[in-house]
């Protein structure tokens, strides 16, 4: 039998109504039908995070392993094709991807994460993991910050005017004008998206390979100034801002000014997601965040 925890159900439903729902209902017939296929033993409870179910396996080798099993969308498809492109240099290995569901074979790691490090200590991990991870161009048919840059600043008029407070609306429209300076070079490196604390995993303890690596990559391409704001609200600290960010575009090389502009922009597209959610306030950390950066 396979579990199915109440909260991922509960998420997708949230997030994906009907075909969350639909997702749910089909995944004890697809754990059964890729444990199966792929000749998998498991080895231990289901795992999950907001999207996916993980469950532990081991291969017919002997080989740790575990089973992810998520909704296909235009996110997660592009984690098989960053995982191979990476191949193990920095993050998780892909064993087996099946096209046609979006379901994943990736190596097993530990599960301790980055929660529990000294917060320095954390940011310079993820940093030193970026710096690696955004070194490579992306591929061909990836989704790309310009794209999403365009889309963002179209919605802002909306967004604003949904907003009560001036000085929320002010902030909003400031984010924009800053994504402005900026959107005509988006990038071209393969961004990760969302490393944050939790999706940086302790190596397998047999594994000498090395002692962290990113998971569950929400791929897209553009500049590596749009992957700091993860590291920044994740464990928020208003007083970790700026030494964070600098610490990360430190390590990354990047140019400070363009790593401001897209930072904001990562403010922007937060708060119009939470503005589409229907609500009337911007989350404070994020305000917190981009007041500090336009304050320099």
């Amino acid at each position: 039998m396979i579990d199915i925890p109440v909260e991922l159900a509960e998420t997708q439903s949230k997030i994906l109504g009907e075909a969350g729902r639909a997702f749910i209902a089909a995944l004890p017939g697809r754990a059964a039908d890729f444990l199966e296929r792929w000749k998998l033993r498991r080895t231990g409870p289901s795992m999950y995070g907001m999207c996916a179910l993980v469950l532990p396996v081991e291969r017919v080798d002997g080989t740790p392993a575990v089973l992810k099993l998520q909704h296909l969308d235009e996110e997660s498809a592009g984690e098989p094709v960053a995982l191979r492109v990476w191949d193990g240099d920095g993050a998780v290995r892909l064993l087996e991807y099946d096209d046609e569901t979006g379901t994943l074979l990736l190596e097993r790691l530990a599960t301790r994460d980055l929660g529990a490090v000294d917060s320095r200590e954390a940011v310079r991990i993820i940093a030193e993991l970026l710096a690696r991870l955004t070194s490579v161009p992306a591929p061909a048919g990836m989704r790309t910050l310009g794209d999403i840059a365009a889309r963002m600043l179209d919605d802002v008029p909306v967004a604003s005017r949904s907003l009560p407070d001036e000085g929320e609306r002010r902030l909003l429209r400031d984010c924009a004008a800053a994504v402005r300076e900026v959107a005509g070079e988006p990038g071209d490196r393969l961004l990760h998206w969302d490393l944050h604390y939790e999706n940086v995993l302790a190596s397998h303890p047999d594994d000498p390979r090395e002692p962290w690596l990113a998971i569950d990559p929400k791929p897209l391409a553009g500049d590596p100034g749009f992957e700091l704001m993860p590291a920044l609200d994740n464990r928020f600290d208003a007083a970790g801002t700026l030494w964070r960010f600098d610490l990360m575009t430190d390590v990354l090389g990047l140019d400070r000014a363009r790593a401001r502009a897209w930072t904001l922009g990562r403010v922007l597209q937060n708060s119009l997601w939470h503005v589409a959610d229907g609500e009337r306030a911007l989350q404070p950390d994020q305000v917190s965040i981009a007041r500090s950066l336009l304050a320099r």
